[in-house]
């Protein structure tokens, strides 16, 4: 049993990169749906944009929010929907962001699924966006889902093993990186 409450979260948009001027505007993506694990439920489920206020008692309740590529772009599409939390002062774990710490280079949650679980996503974020646009909810949530679920595997390897992989950019070749995810309560007098 871990010795800690955490969310792993994972967003999906209704618009593309394209359709709002680029990377720099990822507060005007908007949410199609978030997908999320909670720990102390042992539950993975959705809420969808109308609900997603709902998502604040959730990552506010919590030791640790965990997800891939949160810090640079979760946490900015999410941003908007709840201006009263600071996402960025939350305690959180960007499993993309601790892997770029030690390599320099962004990797794909597909490419270190495959290499460290040997298991893919099975889709991509353009797919989820055309699924949002065509109503088809039950597929948006489903892939959303599986990226939490993969999001979630992964960092329970680290915690266990200590260690992700992933494909070396050139050569076919899988590196395998040491990570320290171990989580430390903070330490009160009484």
């Amino acid at each position: 049993m871990l010795n800690h409450s955490y969310v792993v979260l994972d967003l999906e948009t209704k618009k593309a990169f394209f359709e709002v001027g680029g990377k720099g505007n990822l507060g005007d993506l908007g949410i199609s749906v978030a997908g999320l694990y909670d720990s102390r439920t042992d539950k993975y489920f959705c809420l969808r944009e109308e609900k997603i206020r709902d998502i604040i008692p959730l990552i506010t309740g919590v030791d640790r929010i965990i997800g891939f590529n949160t810090e640079y772009f979760d946490f900015a599409v999410l941003q908007p929907y709840i201006p009263e939390v600071n996402m960025r002062k939350l305690p959180s774990l960007d499993i993309m962001s601790e892997i770029v710490k030690i390599t320099s280079h962004r990797v794909s949650l597909d490419n270190v699924a495959k290499a460290t679980l040997g298991i893919g996503k099975g889709g991509d974020g353009m797919q989820a966006v055309r699924w949002y646009h065509e109503g088809n909810f039950a597929d948006l949530e489903k892939y959303c889902l599986k990226d939490v679920e993969i999001t979630h595997k992964l960092y329970l390897h680290a915690l266990e093993h200590g260690e992700l992989k992933f494909p070396m950019r050139g050569i076919d070749k899988i590196a395998t990186i040491n990570l320290n995810f171990h989580f430390e309560p903070e330490q009160t007098l009484f």
